[in-house]
């Protein structure tokens, strides 16, 4: 059990911040994901287990905002540094990081959702269609039209 959920914690967190847009709901959502996947483990037929606790993870969210009736507003997401860059430089990423942060902010949540699944956590295709429980002609097309958009979005700013 410790093995199909552990490894992926983090990706869940991630996935959750994204969609809930705060850090602190976001380990909120986690917890419940993770009691729900406990609760239902005997579902869980070793298959992958990524996918499977991203999916759980993603309907908890989804509850927690039908319950909560808010607007998603995403946090500032951390990125690793791989080196001590320069102020200058410094203010740029973040400036652009920013800028991506906003953008995706205003994808609709089913173009978000799989954008955050695909370029930010590198899931397969075949996976984001287990998370989102949709044929994989589906995720191609979101992911498609949320590109195409958030390229718009960013384009429009400059």
């Amino acid at each position: 059990m410790e093995h199909a959920l552990l490894p992926h914690l983090d990706a869940a967190h991630n996935l959750a911040r994204w969609l809930l847009g705060s850090p602190h709901d976001a380990e909120d959502a986690v917890q419940d994901a993770c009691l729900r996947a406990l609760t239902f483990f005997d579902g869980f037929h070793g298959e992958d287990g990524r996918a499977w606790l991203l999916a759980i993870v993603r309907n908890t969210c989804y509850d927690w905002l039908r319950k909560k009736k808010r607007l998603v507003a995403l946090d500032d997401v951390a990125t690793p540094a791989d080196c001590a860059p320069g102020p200058e430089l410094q203010q740029l990423q973040a400036a652009d990081r920013a800028l991506v942060r906003q953008s995706i902010e205003r994808l609709p949540a089913e173009y978000r959702e799989v954008i955050v699944l695909r370029e930010i956590e590198g899931m397969a295709y075949k996976q984001i269609a287990r998370v989102i429980d949709a044929p994989i002609g589906t995720v191609m097309s979101r992911l498609a039209r949320g590109r195409k958009r958030l390229v718009e979005l960013l384009g429009a700013v400059k």
